[in-house]
C-alpha cells in the first residue's frame, strides 16, 4: 500500500512540474506583449505556483521574479521555444509516435522558428561584432550569410533585418517548412525580402565553394552521421578569413535531463552528442582558428565560432 501511494505521489509531483512550467510559459508570452509586473498580476493564483516552484519569491508585498523570467524582449523567444517542447511532450503521451521534424505539426515548426528569432539577433547585435573582422566584412553590400536549417526561415529574416547590407541564404532538408518561409518572406518588406533567400537543400548537399562570410549551423538539430558528412562541405563553402557558428548542446545537469536530451534528439533526428568539446575538434581537425566557445542564456545552447583561414582548407 506505501508503494503504491509513493507512487502516486510521484506522478502527481511530476504533473505538478508540467503545470509549473505552462505557468512560467503563459508568464513570458503575456511578457512578450506587456511588462512581467502586469503578467505576475493578471492571474494571482498561476503566480502563485510560480512563487511555490521557486521562480518567484516574495518579499512583503514585492514579488521578485527568477532570471529566468527577467529576459525582456527575449522573453517570447523562450516561451516559444518551450512551448515547442511541450507540444512534443503532449504528442508523446497522446501516443502519437512520430519521429523526425518531418512529422512534427505545424504548430511545432511555428513555434521553434519563433523561438529562432532571439538567436538571430543575438548573433547579428552581440556576436558579429565581437568577432575579429567580420562586423566589417558583413558591412560590405553582396556580403553572404548562410542559415543551415533555416525551418519557417524565423532566423534568416531576423539577420536580414538586423544586418542591412547582407544577403541571406536559408538552406532546409524538410520541404514542408520552405512553403511557410517563402510565405513569411512574403509578408517581409520589399528592402529585407529581396535579400533573403530560402531553398530546398540538404546540408550534405552543399557544394559552393568560397561564398559565405558567415554560416550558421544548428548543430543538435542535424544527426551525427549528417553532421560529420556535411562540415567539410560547410568549410568549403566560406571564405577565407570567414566565421562559422555553431549552436551546441550543454552538458545535461542531472540523470534525468541527460536521458531526456537523448530521447528527444532521437525523436528528432539530431544528435544529442553534440557537445561544445565535440565540435570544437572537428573544426579544429578541418584547419579552422581562432576557435573560441560563447554561453548564451543559462541552460541555453553553447556556441562554437571559428575562423577559417585565409588559406585553402582541406578538399572536400
Amino acid at each position: 500500500m506505501n508503494d503504491r501511494v509513493e507512487q502516486s505521489d510521484l506522478a502527481a509531483m511530476l504533473e505538478g512540474q508540467l503545470w509549473a512550467l505552462a505557468a512560467m510559459v503563459a508568464t513570458l508570452r503575456e511578457t512578450g506583449t506587456g511588462s512581467l509586473e502586469e503578467a505576475l498580476a493578471a492571474d494571482p493564483a498561476r503566480t502563485a505556483v510560480l512563487e511555490a516552484a521557486g521562480v518567484v519569491r516574495r518579499d512583503g508585498e514585492r514579488l521578485i521574479p527568477a532570471p529566468v523570467l527577467q529576459l525582456g524582449p527575449a522573453a517570447s523567444n523562450m516561451a516559444s521555444a518551450r512551448l515547442s517542447s511541450m507540444r512534443q511532450a503532449v504528442a508523446v503521451a497522446g501516443g502519437e509516435a512520430v519521429t523526425g521534424w518531418d512529422a512534427q505539426s505545424d504548430d511545432v515548426l511555428i513555434d521553434q522558428g519563433r523561438a529562432s528569432v532571439g538567436t538571430g539577433h543575438a548573433l547579428a547585435t552581440r556576436l558579429v561584432p565581437s568577432l575579429p573582422g567580420l562586423a566589417d566584412r558583413l558591412a560590405t553590400p553582396g556580403s553572404r550569410v548562410l542559415d543551415i536549417g533555416t525551418g519557417t526561415g524565423a532566423l534568416a529574416l531576423t539577420l536580414a533585418q538586423d544586418l542591412p547590407h547582407v544577403h541571406v541564404t536559408g538552406i532546409d532538408s524538410l520541404e514542408r517548412a520552405i512553403r511557410p518561409a517563402r510565405q513569411e518572406l512574403g509578408k517581409a518588406g520589399p528592402e529585407v525580402a529581396d535579400r533573403v533567400e530560402v531553398r530546398h537543400q540538404d546540408a550534405v548537399d552543399l557544394r559552393e565553394r568560397d561564398l559565405y562570410d558567415l554560416i550558421w549551423l544548428p548543430a543538435p538539430f542535424l544527426s551525427g552521421d549528417v553532421l560529420q558528412t556535411c562540415l567539410p562541405h560547410v568549410a568549403a563553402a566560406l571564405t577565407g578569413g570567414g566565421w562559422l557558428v555553431a549552436g551546441t548542446n550543454p552538458a545535461p545537469h542531472g540523470p534525468l535531463l541527460s536521458a531526456v536530451a537523448d530521447w528527444t534528439a532521437a525523436r528528432n533526428g539530431g544528435s544529442a552528442l553534440t557537445s561544445p568539446p565535440r565540435m570544437s575538434h572537428a573544426l579544429s581537425d578541418l584547419g579552422f582558428q581562432d576557435l573560441r566557445q560563447i554561453p548564451t542564456a543559462s541552460g541555453g545552447p553553447m556556441l562554437v565560432a571559428a575562423r577559417r583561414p585565409d588559406r585553402t582548407m582541406p578538399p572536400s
